[in-house]
């Protein structure tokens, strides 16, 4: 254990407050410099370090307890080093909350014009210009933004990748952490380390055993949500959740739709995120309790009934479908504001729900009883 990762226990700290005795799921909190957060929890994403169509106070009414931002792209715009200069993102962006960064990872692994090799990932930005960003790169950027949890820098393995090549990646991307841990210098931030190894068991355990070694303050399981399936994604989680230390948080990297974050959770996952609620939400298509809403479709144009009567977000206190459906069609900004508020509002109300289940091992039950809803009128087309 280096200095660092010593230091950082007294800023950083996890408690496992009660697992189901009917499943794997966990009922946990981390505390953070910024923050206590409980978990489950699905994180939403603030890419440039803001929640597209909302203000940062409204995520704070609605009690959200940490967002996601990007470090690739703040990287790029407006850079770490002017946002330091700012106080930090927290400061710049006004959010008092605490904050995940990713490590730009995933980032690398969407690009087409890209060459992975050694030192890091070189790519072309917006510009043209060549950019190479490297584990030292990465961790200097998530100290510059000065978030509470900081990714650390791997490669994101595409799907279906070979045995070889999956082997390759893993064994670089565990020399790139020790390069992360070596550049990670402030102790009131927290470096996850990244379980990769594709859809291979072994390659899977083996990458939790090296993670472990390095004694990090959490880890999370990277390379799903990538074109594998929801049943390859299941496989891969029920496999290496149960490998990963009780006494640490898990994260699972990019799952975001409801059935997923219910099987994610009950394999004792705590954190997850990805734009889903907030992408769809501007899209115009709601998530209820009894499936997706296209609030576009002409169905809803005399609709004057809440999107989710039972909910107690802003939109479903205060304005009808029909209403929402009007501001899409006349490309009002407004419309975004509202369908996001309650995405986010939803997604934080079933991390919520799972977890008075777990507290009452009834985890499984209340599983059932959603999805029966949820997926019954979510076939329907709306």
């Amino acid at each position: 254990m280096t200095k660092i990762q010593d230091q950082v226990k007294e800023h950083f700290r996890f408690e496992l407050v009660h697992v189901d005795k009917n499943s794997g799921a966990r009922a946990g909190i981390i505390h953070t410099p910024h923050g206590s957060i409980p978990t489950p929890v699905f994180m939403p994403v603030g890419t440039h370090g803001a929640m597209k169509a909302l203000q940062p106070k409204e995520l704070e009414e609605m009690d959200t307890k940490i967002i996601l931002s990007n470090t690739y792209h703040l990287h790029l715009s407006p850079g770490s080093s002017l946002i330091k200069k700012a106080g930090g993102l927290h400061k710049w962006m006004s959010w008092p909350r605490p904050i995940l960064t990713d490590s730009g990872g995933f980032q690398v692994f969407s690009l087409q014009k890209k060459s992975i090799k050694e030192e890091g990932a070189e790519f072309r930005d917006q510009a043209g210009k060549k950019v190479l960003l490297s584990p030292e790169t990465s961790i200097e950027i998530q100290q510059n933004l000065g978030s509470d949890i900081m990714m650390a820098f791997d490669e994101c393995i595409p799907f279906p990748a070979t045995k070889e090549y999956t082997k390759t990646s893993i064994d670089r991307t565990h020399r790139w952490l020790d390069r992360c841990i070596e550049a990670w210098t402030n102790p009131k931030q927290a470096l996850f380390g990244i379980i990769q190894g594709s859809t291979y068991d072994e390659y899977r355990k083996e990458c939790v055993k090296e993670l472990i070694d390095r004694d990090l303050p959490g880890y999370a399981i990277g390379g799903v949500s990538v074109g594998e399936g929801p049943e390859l994604m299941e496989k891969i989680v029920s496999f290496t959740a149960p490998l990963m230390p009780e006494d640490k948080p898990r994260y699972v990297m990019g799952v975001g739709n409801p059935e997923d974050l219910l099987m994610i959770w009950e394999n004792g996952i705590d954190m997850s995120d990805c734009i889903i609620p907030t992408k769809f939400a501007r899209g115009g298509t709601l998530f209820t309790n009894r499936g997706k809403i296209r609030i576009r479709h002409k169905n809803y144009r005399r609709d004057f009934f809440p999107v989710e009567p039972n909910c107690s977000c802003y939109t479903c206190q205060n304005f009808t479908r029909s209403y929402v459906k009007h501001l899409f069609d006349s490309n009002e900004i407004l419309g975004a504001t509202l369908t996001t508020t309650h995405n986010i509002a939803f997604y934080k109300g079933l991390a919520e729900k799972a977890r008075e289940a777990i507290l009452e091992d009834r985890f499984l039950e209340f599983k059932k009883e959603f999805l029966e809803g949820y997926l019954k009128e979510n076939n329907k087309e709306k």
